[in-house]
């Protein structure tokens, strides 16, 4: 036998408080998702954020191009860089690999990829090589620091460090002034290395612009990198370039100088001591008088890459 329950009929305000919080209920919804307002989870965090900032410009040559793209894919390949990567806290690095050229020319040749073992750094290897050529025009060094920074704001996710790693062939002849981007970049709270590719036998439609007044690497130095730990690797040629990005993705990898908030004392003080090492000439430093971290890296298996390439190194830490 079915048990009767009593009920009653709603009221008509009754009917109509309930409506009312039925619709106020989905309106919330709707703007929460819409707006979005709903709870999303924290980023992934990771050690490093480093763009890989590369020249594609018209000194680069087909051949030049090809070096430094094989370069680049074997540096990732590198057990010591995998190794490095390993060592931080976090195990993990994001990483995105762009060119540039002139002022409107850059391209996000491979979007932001988590790095944290053999497999995913093979990954990364060889999405490199796979990727075509976007173009070859003028060199705005400016421009593609500039374009780095959008992509640092765009990442999705957060680090303590985030590092602009700028690679070229010649001084900024195009855009806007490097020094402005520089700083601007330094004022964000990221540091700017740089990796110079000497010209053996420049032509006489580059040679200026390949080997400025007082050589490529004093360019770097005065108008390129800034920030803490800021430092220049010079490759001697296109093709001990390869070697060159291995050292250099060690030390930035394993940077013992922690980046500061921009506004506060001590990142100041870091980039003032950047600012004037800069007005300096350049410093050559010999592998074997690394300081530091940076030092105890190298000495447990860097320091066996090829003696052709020569480290030149500004670092507010040194």
């Amino acid at each position: 036998m079915l048990k009767k329950y009593p009920f009653r009929l709603l009221t008509q305000a009754e009917y109509s408080n309930n409506t009312m919080r039925v619709m106020r209920t989905f309106l919330v919804v709707a703007l929460m998702a819409t707006a979005g307002w709903i709870p999303a989870c924290a980023a992934e965090r990771v050690d490093l954020l480093l763009v890989l900032a590369a020249d594609i410009s018209r000194s680069v040559d087909a051949v030049k191009f090809q070096l430094q793209r094989s370069g680049y894919a074997a540096a990732f390949s590198n057990p010591r860089v995998i190794d490095a990567i390993r060592g931080g806290p976090s195990r993990r690095i994001a990483v995105t690999f762009v060119e540039w050229s002139g002022p409107l020319s850059q391209e996000t040749v491979i979007d932001w990829t988590v790095i944290g073992d053999e497999e995913t750094a093979h990954q990364f290897s060889d999405r490199i090589v796979e990727a075509p050529r976007a173009f070859a025009d003028s060199t705005s060094i400016s421009a593609g620091t500039d374009f780095a920074i959008t992509r640092l704001d765009q990442a999705p996710y957060e680090a303590h460090r985030r590092v602009i790693d700028v690679s070229g062939d010649g001084d900024n002849n195009a855009g806007r002034n490097v020094a402005a981007a520089r700083d601007e970049a330094i004022a964000k709270g990221v540091t700017i290395n740089g990796l110079v590719i000497l010209t053996e036998l420049p032509s006489l439609s580059y040679s200026t612009h390949t080997n400025p007044p007082g050589g490529l690497a004093n360019y770097y130095h005065r108008n390129v990198i800034g920030g803490p730990g800021a430092f220049v690797v010079v490759a001697e040629n296109f093709n001990s370039f390869g070697n060159a990005i291995i050292k250099k993705l060690i030390g930035e990898i394993a940077q013992p100088v922690p980046q500061q908030r921009p506004n506060s004392p001590q990142f100041r003080a870091n980039s003032a001591r950047v600012e004037s090492v800069r007005s300096l000439s350049a410093v050559s430093t010999p592998v074997g008088n690394l300081t530091g971290a940076l030092r105890r890296c190298l000495d447990q298996g860097a320091n066996a890459v090829i003696s052709s390439v020569r480290w030149s190194l500004v670092c507010a830490c040194c």
